[in-house]
């Protein structure tokens, strides 16, 4: 790390609520937030945000003519983006920058639209600019009237870290001091969750956890489908109010022998997570907060890759897909969020249904990863 990058807020939305004290409190619990959707005259998993939250969105949608026409991925981030920067103390004047990402983008609206045009071969006015991917950073940014840079990208499930990463080349370079970043998702739609069928990993489970994240041993693909966002605030240097300090990043891609898989020993997290540690010994680590997306090769290869560069120094393990599901581009801030609030409660979340698990000594030193399709791993490094 070339300068000291404090964390001074993050928000969230998802299965487990909308403010920070219902989220802990629902981390402290050992249940799946999990419900049922009708899909295909069937049912299946999904972590959706619960009703208080889709008030919240509603209430947002309404109170500007604007706004009535984006999709919820675009909302989600407004709605997050508004009380990241209250909690940090910022405002527009500020000129901080914006780097929100996504998987899928505008997922129901460009479905919506894609089939009104099948019905009446016509495409309805609003339907390209309200479904373009740098849709959700250029509303937040004219929502928060900040003047800072503002960027978009997908990366697939590692977006919002590589969202993280960008923020923080931008306040090394010198040309910002001030970073809002995350990801945001709203897959809950009818094709989107087809694809993840069609790819066999979606999980088929009706049991009390349906995603079977960190377990070794399943026998089949547990992943299932959460909508959500976290925001993350970024500032130069060592700030008081910091929720925790950035040690290190890390960042790799490795070549792939099939479209959506990594190597039997996640070649790209070994390197990533390396490369985050620097000069710092891995037995100096507390905890790792997986990736872990439920499916059988993606669990057991990034648990190879801890195993190759830990030894016999395993780091307390954990994930929280069992809980908000895969959030695709928003599931790296909402792990960076888990993160974060263990650090500053001093209370290790792990998984209910693990046989056995380590518990960590002590809580200081976290990292984070996430990977998506293109073998596209980021570890992040935190410290309180």
């Amino acid at each position: 790390m070339q300068k000291p990058i404090s964390i001074t807020a993050v928000f969230s939305i998802s299965s487990l609520g909308k403010d920070q004290d219902e989220v802990w409190n629902n981390y402290l619990q050992s249940k799946s937030f999990t419900t049922e959707k009708a899909f295909q005259d069937k049912s299946v998993a999904v972590a959706s945000i619960p009703n208080e939250a889709k008030a919240a969105i509603e209430s947002l949608r309404q109170s500007d003519s604007k706004y009535k026409s984006l999709d919820d991925s675009v909302l989600y981030a407004i709605y997050t983006s508004r009380k990241a920067i209250e909690q940090a103390g910022w405002d527009a004047t500020d000129n901080f920058g914006i780097n929100i990402g996504s998987s899928r983008g505008a997922t129901s609206l460009f479905e919506d639209y894609y089939k009104g045009f099948l019905e009446n071969n016509k495409a309805e006015t609003l339907s390209s600019p309200t479904t373009t991917l740098g849709n959700i950073a250029s509303w937040v940014a004219h929502d928060l009237q900040t003047q800072g840079p503002e960027i978009s990208h997908s990366i697939t499930c590692s977006t919002a870290l590589h969202a993280m990463l960008n923020g923080i080349a931008w306040i090394n370079s010198g040309m910002c001091n001030k970073f809002l970043v995350g990801g945001s998702e709203a897959p809950l739609t009818p094709f989107t969750i087809a694809q993840m069928q069609a790819l066999k990993i979606y999980s088929r489970s009706k049991s009390d956890f349906p995603c079977q994240a960190l377990n070794l041993n399943k026998k089949e693909n547990t992943m299932i489908l959460g909508e959500g966002a976290a925001m993350v605030c970024l500032e130069e240097g060592q700030k008081d109010n910091a929720l925790a300090t950035v040690q290190g990043i890390g960042y790799a891609t490795e070549i792939l022998k099939h479209n959506i898989s990594i190597s039997s020993d996640a070649q790209c997290f070994q390197r990533s997570m390396k490369m985050a540690l620097g000069d710092i010994s891995p037995e100096d680590i507390d905890i790792v907060v997986m990736h872990a997306p439920g499916t059988i090769k993606g669990d057991i290869s990034e648990f190879k890759a801890i195993e190759k560069v830990f030894c016999n120094k395993m780091p307390a393990l954990t994930t929280n897909k069992w809980k908000v599901g895969h959030t695709f581009g928003a599931s790296g801030t909402l792990s960076l969020e888990l993160a974060i609030l263990m650090l500053k409660h001093q209370n290790f979340v792990g998984v209910p249904y693990l046989e056995e698990q380590k518990q960590p000594e002590k809580i200081k030193n976290i990292l984070i990863n996430a990977v998506g399709f293109g073998g596209n791993a980021v570890t992040i490094f935190l410290s309180k």
